[in-house]
């Protein structure tokens, strides 16, 4: 069993900036991505950033230029760095895990990101 502790996240104006971190513990094997998804209300789950154990990383297009996924393979944790917020990023923001040895996936528990002047 893997757990997901998520923090940062709450309100911002837009064009401001939060940063969210996650941290991983438990059974994690050597090859595994780390992501955050989100969900609006009345929306379905969303890919916001993606970095697979290569250390490739992908975007969603509503957000390239504005996010940054970073993460320290050793101490299991991932960040979210989010720029020039906008009123549309307001979600339910998860951090996810996925095992690449087996293709186990595990979720955090989510944080709200609001942002509204």
């Amino acid at each position: 069993q893997v757990q997901l502790v998520e923090s940062g996240g709450g309100l911002a104006q837009p064009g401001g900036s939060l940063r969210l971190s996650c941290a991983a513990s438990g059974n994690i094997f050597s090859r595994y991505a780390m992501g955050w998804y989100r969900q609006a209300p009345g929306s379905h789950h969303e890919l916001v950033a993606y970095i697979n154990p290569s250390d490739s990383i992908n975007y969603a297009d509503s957000v390239g230029g504005r996010f940054t996924i970073s993460r320290d393979k050793y101490k299991k944790t991932a960040d979210l760095r989010m720029d020039s917020l906008k009123p549309e990023d307001t979600a339910v923001y998860y951090c996810i895990l996925r095992n690449y040895n087996d293709y186990s996936e595990y979720w955090g528990q989510g944080t709200q990101v609001t942002v509204s002047s």
